[in-house]
């Protein structure tokens, strides 16, 4: 298999969480791509008309994309340890979609300062984007606490590479102010192999 990544990327970071946490990073080779949505580069527009990563390219089917979608197949083929069955799955497919929802704000956010030209830059559209991802680690920090602290899964490790994410291009804003149980909960977690493995590379 194929993995179309970039080590900058927090959705891509999922994809290489699963990776170390299931043993199948032997399994895939990676390649390294770049580009914005202005100029896609070398981004693997023939496998994700998107152009967009991660993008999976299996030894055999067409390539899968986004990260959720290869999250779940990837888990799936290393017989599901990170997506639980049952009741307990609503809960993870949320956390991650709130992870998802968090990094989609953030990138946001770096668009608009990075490929946006000045004079057309709208602080207003930063500060939107940023009161999204507020109220999302404000309810991390009141309602899903318990959930974060439970067994490890992929809406679990979804949070914890958004969160780190925001520290990479973010750091400025202090997600961590006023949220001490968060700031707590994910001060430790970075400490796990599969977290300390896939740290951020410029």
């Amino acid at each position: 298999m194929k993995l179309f990544y970039s080590r900058t990327s927090p959705y891509v970071r999922k994809v290489m969480i699963l990776l170390h946490e299931t043993g199948q990073l032997a399994d895939v080779e990676l390649v390294s791509v770049s580009g914005t949505p202005v100029n896609p580069g070398t981004m693997p527009v023939d496998h994700n008309p998107l152009g967009k990563i991660p993008a999976l390219l299996p030894d055999d089917g067409p390539a899968m994309f986004d990260s959720r979608v290869i999250c779940r197949f990837l888990d799936d083929r290393a017989g599901g340890k990170l997506y639980p069955s049952g009741p307990a799955l609503w809960p993870v497919l949320t956390l991650e979609a709130m992870a998802d929802g968090i990094t989609d704000a953030a990138i946001l956010m770096v668009y608009e300062s990075r490929v946006r030209p000045e004079e057309l830059r709208m602080p207003a559209w930063l500060d939107a984007q940023w009161l999204k991802v507020s109220r999302a680690l404000d309810a991390l920090e009141t309602s899903w606490l318990a959930e974060l602290q439970g067994p490890f899964s992929m809406g679990v490790a979804a949070i914890g590479s958004a969160l780190e994410y925001l520290d990479l291009r973010h750091g400025a804003r202090d997600w961590r102010a006023g949220r001490p149980n968060l700031a707590a909960w994910q001060k430790e977690f970075s400490k796990r192999p599969s977290m300390l493995a896939t740290v951020p590379e410029e």
